[in-house]
């Protein structure tokens, strides 16, 4: 799937870039497809000479699927990249996601707390039922905002940031994300969606200058059509 909008700027300082990223782009090239990257995106925008040290050198923080849409933080220079880092690795990072997931989810809100390790003990997809390799820990909660026409619309907030932990987790109970090829296959494809109906909502981080500040990436327009279709329900 090719991204159908150009990446968002949503907020930039001398040491950051906030950028709502679309679904159908990879972060960086993969040297196996040809899917747009934001990283070269970024390259072009930022020529050589626009940055503070001289170059365009960006470092990702964090990465989202490439179905995934939403907010994404880049560093603009090592002090900043190892200052956020630091946040990521001690988990004092707030972030917020919107799903929609097969089936009815009738309780409020949730806890999945369960460990997360590979499928098949190497690379490939990963697994919270009978995770082989290096397992690890792995907590996702969430609310129910609406259900419907077999879907359920949840709001979740990672506490851990695992490989495809959101995907994961809501497979692992039986509720995986719709359009999920990789841990929901051969399921109805509902809503409209085209794509993983997976958004960065927004994210919620101290900024090397001190400031603490919450970017927010605004829904997509399947993710407003999907809402718009539980409302009638």
């Amino acid at each position: 799937m090719e991204p159908t909008t150009a990446p968002e700027i949503i907020y930039e300082d001398v040491d950051i870039i906030v950028v709502n990223k679309p679904s159908g782009m990879i972060v960086y090239p993969d040297g196996k497809h040809d899917y747009p990257a934001l990283s070269t995106w970024l390259d072009k925008k930022y020529a050589e000479g626009n940055l503070p040290d001289g170059k365009a050198g960006f470092h990702f923080v964090h990465r989202i699927d490439r179905e995934t849409s939403g907010v994404l933080v880049v560093a603009k220079n090592e002090k900043a990249h190892e200052f956020l880092k630091e946040q990521f690795k001690e988990r004092e990072v707030q972030k917020t996601y919107r799903a929609f997931v097969h089936g009815s989810i009738t309780a409020e809100r949730g806890i999945i707390d369960k460990p997360i390790g590979s499928a098949r003990g190497g690379l490939g997809p990963r697994s919270a039922k009978l995770p082989h390799g290096t397992v690890r820990e792995a907590l996702t909660l969430y609310r129910t905002i609406g259900s419907g026409h077999g879907a359920t619309y949840v709001e979740v907030f990672p506490k851990t940031g695992r490989t495809h932990q959101i995907r994961v987790h809501f497979s692992a109970i039986g509720h995986p994300i719709l359009h999920d090829g990789m841990y929901g296959p051969g399921r109805e494809q509902l809503l409209g969606f085209t794509r993983l109906a997976l958004h960065a909502l927004s994210i919620r981080i101290t900024l090397p200058s001190g400031l603490e500040k919450t970017f927010t990436a605004p829904l997509p327009p399947d993710f407003i059509a999907a809402e718009g279709e539980l409302r009638k329900a």
